[in-house]
């Protein structure tokens, strides 16, 4: 048995929307980010202090955790708080509700060979609640019919439907350093009928390598990104868009070309830095050559120069005060709400323009006129 699958509950937004990437990509070399290695630290710190609440045996493996530090262990502690307060509301639904951590769940009925891991489950009569830790700063994960909850709301589905009655199923997705706390709430039936009519006939497609290659936001993760001719045909078309004056754009044009520009900046960078690696590994780009880019003076030891200019009687060394982050490590959540709460503000931010479907508020702009006036 192998210990990934083949359609991966993770890589699930990627296959169902460009089935043959897992086919074109599976035997390409999978590459160990740090953030990667990151992550699993994480999650097995998670694990342990979850396990350890939980009144149960386990062994702590912060010793032998490579990227510890003192923000994982942060992380980690308040996704267990939120665990725990999970577990407390699921005994209002029963006095003992089944929690299983790291768990394998088994969605193959709809997905060939399809399994995947669940950080923790919370079952009860009339609940059941699946929650996955997210240790990444870059993308702000939305629990909103996210297609890797979903598959594992249909493994803890197959576990417990039956032994336990329930209409709903919920899933949260926990992700501390974007301070981010998403939950969806989706009927059994309706969870079961997008796996018989979405789900189960992408997943087919997928595992025979057939069906449309797509690009778009899925492409961020795949191991084809860099070559995949589909996904540069897709944003060169950008440059041959059509406009009623071919000289000028209006509002309405620039409107059209916003939602595109995010995807063709991302593969832009992603072509320049396949290229370059491409040279740096002895395969040259034909027309290119790489030479020493620039560079900025620094010292050859730091201690020397330290000295040299203590002994001249000089201060080599500058001070400001911590940041807000190194403030709140150095005196402790609780003292530094104590101490400094009341001394903490957050400016207003700076513009930014986004879809009309943000949630976020927009901006007055007469409001912010008339503060500044």
């Amino acid at each position: 048995m192998t210990n990934h699958a083949i359609l991966s509950a993770s890589a699930s937004h990627r296959w169902l929307n460009c089935p043959p990437s897992v086919r074109l990509t599976e035997d390409m070399p999978d590459v160990n980010s740090e953030f990667a290695l990151e992550g699993t630290d994480a999650h097995e710190l998670c694990a342990y202090l979850v396990e350890k609440a939980l009144g149960r045996n386990a062994r702590d493996p912060t010793e032998d955790l490579a990227c510890y530090n003192h923000e994982m262990q942060d992380c980690a502690e308040e996704y267990c708080n939120y665990v725990m307060e999970q577990v407390e509301k699921a005994r209002g639904y029963s006095r003992d509700p089944t929690v299983l951590v790291e768990q394998r769940l088994d969605f193959s009925k709809w997905v060939p060979e399809g399994f995947g891991t669940g950080d923790c489950l919370i079952v009860a009569d009339g609940l059941l609640q699946v929650i996955d830790y997210k240790h990444g700063l870059g993308v702000l994960v939305d629990a909103d019919h996210n297609p890797q909850m979903m598959c594992y709301a249909l493994g803890a589905l197959e576990m417990f439907d039956g032994l336990y009655d329930f209409d709903k199923v919920t899933m949260t997705i926990f992700q501390p350093r974007k301070h981010n706390i998403s939950t969806f709430e989706i009927e059994k039936t309706e969870l079961l009928e997008w796996a018989e009519n979405v789900l189960s006939p992408k997943a087919e497609l997928a595992f025979k390598g057939e069906g449309d290659m797509q690009s778009g936001k899925h492409c961020q993760f795949c191991k084809l990104k860099n070559i995949c001719r589909k996904r540069a045909e897709d944003n060169l078309a950008l440059a041959k868009m059509e406009f009623a004056n071919p000289a000028t754009l209006d509002n309405e044009d620039i409107a059209d070309i916003l939602p595109k520009l995010d995807l063709l900046i991302s593969w832009a960078n992603d072509i320049k830095a396949y290229a370059l690696n491409q040279a740096t590994d002895g395969h040259p780009i034909p027309g290119y050559k790489l030479v020493e880019g620039r560079s900025a003076r620094k010292f050859s030891d730091e201690s020397a120069v330290s000295q040299a200019v203590i002994e001249a009687g000089y201060d080599p060394y500058e001070k400001k005060l911590l940041t807000i982050t190194a403030m709140t490590k150095l005196l402790g959540k609780k003292t530094f709400n104590d101490l400094l709460g009341g001394l903490v503000i957050k400016p207003s931010g700076n513009p930014t323009l986004v879809p009309i479907d943000d949630s976020r508020q927009e901006i007055n702009l007469a409001k912010n006129e008339f503060k500044e006036e």
